[in-house]
């Protein structure tokens, strides 16, 4: 991490899944500061008591800041003194919430973005990763279509900065992230362990599978490679959600065996969802370079000065977008291997020492 040295860290919504996988990166790194933004004074207040009990001498280093990005007077007051590295992680990411209250979605995903932006811009900040979701790419919902014009907004900015400007702005796109806070493997859990059926909507739907590790190694490739505009894709497996049921029971056998006999009920697709997401549409494809373990989608450098009758890319329509269908698909031994990566199941096995009470089961 010798680009961190001696350098400080600004996470937006750092008191969330992301924004505490980000912070145990780095503390034990050779960053001078790491400044955690968020509206959330329970969250900041938890988080605070831990590391001042678990990382005693790293927890010097680590600043909180109540805020909220809607507010641009918040994100200016937590950019005083200087800041190096942003890390955008603040967002409404439930589908749900964000079909019922688009406007919230707007608020927070969109013009709470640009407002980072544009304070990081203003203080000369160098490099902002701002995060995304596959849910963005060909979006049929409230929140993939705010995360998708908020991957608009920061493309932009970036391509009006340009290339040697004194900020770089780049996204990061994510498939699904095992265990974050509302994702369906804790809710399975719980209803395993309160003998309900388990509830799957399409046992056919595919999702990607990646751990909190995986996204937060994507920030970093990112912040070392980034170029203005680009945005970054991690290559993930995919699993089936009867796989990942499957996997799960199988899992906590070892808990207790009548987790085995648990029943899964279907029960029916719910407000935008899709069978499968996308991570790279057809037309990112077309332009992506395959960088081994990642894709980067270069920004397009056109301005609205481009010829009316400019030819199109005949590349397009040799390329398939990648989604949760085509990717590898994991076995369900593939995907218990990688659910015993996580820590809060690891701690319901005994394989690890209990650090988060019981009833909370998210990384």
């Amino acid at each position: 991490m010798s680009i961190f040295r001696d350098k400080v860290l600004l996470i937006t919504g750092g008191t969330g899944s992301f924004g505490n996988m980000v912070l145990k990166r780095f503390l034990d790194s050779d960053i001078k500061e790491i400044r955690i933004f968020s509206r959330d004074e329970k969250k900041q207040d938890d988080m605070r008591h831990y590391l001042q009990s678990q990382y005693v001498e790293q927890a010097k280093k680590v600043k909180f800041y109540i805020g909220d990005v809607r507010n641009r007077q918040s994100i200016d007051i937590a950019m005083r003194g200087g800041v190096d590295y942003i890390f955008a992680a603040a967002a409404l990411k439930q589908v749900p919430s964000c079909e019922f209250f688009p406007m919230q979605a707007v608020e927070t995903n969109i013009i709470g973005t640009n407002n980072v932006l544009e304070s990081a811009i203003a203080h000369g900040v160098k490099n902002v990763v701002v995060l995304s979701t596959d849910k963005a790419a060909y979006p049929i919902n409230a929140m993939g279509i705010s995360k998708s014009m908020m991957e608009k907004v920061a493309t932009a900015k970036a391509r009006q900065l340009g290339e040697g400007a004194q900020t770089t702005i780049c996204c990061t796109r994510y498939g699904n992230v095992m265990a974050s806070r509302g994702s369906v493997i804790p809710l399975w859990v719980d209803q395993m362990m309160e003998g309900k059926p388990i509830t799957i909507t399409d046992p056919n739907m595919t999702r990607f599978m990646m751990t909190l590790n995986d996204a937060v190694d994507l920030v970093i490739y990112a912040f070392e490679h980034g170029r203005n505009g680009d945005l970054f894709v991690q290559k993930a497996p995919a699993a089936t959600l009867e796989v990942l049921a499957t996997a799960l029971k199988k899992v906590y056998t070892n808990v207790n065996p009548i987790y085995g006999e648990t029943e899964v009920k279907v029960i029916g697709t719910r407000h935008g969802e899709k069978l499968y997401e996308t991570l790279v549409t057809r037309e990112e494809m077309a332009r992506a370079e395959d960088m081994g373990d990642y894709y980067r989608i270069p920004c397009d450098a056109r301005d609205l000065n481009y010829d009316k009758v400019e030819g199109g890319n005949p590349e397009i329509d040799k390329m398939e977008e990648y989604h949760s269908h085509n990717t590898k698909r994991l076995t369900v031994d593939e995907m218990v291997e990688l659910l015993y990566k996580l820590s809060f199941i690891r701690e319901d096995l005994g394989l690890q020492p209990r650090i988060h009470a019981k009833e909370i089961r998210s990384e």
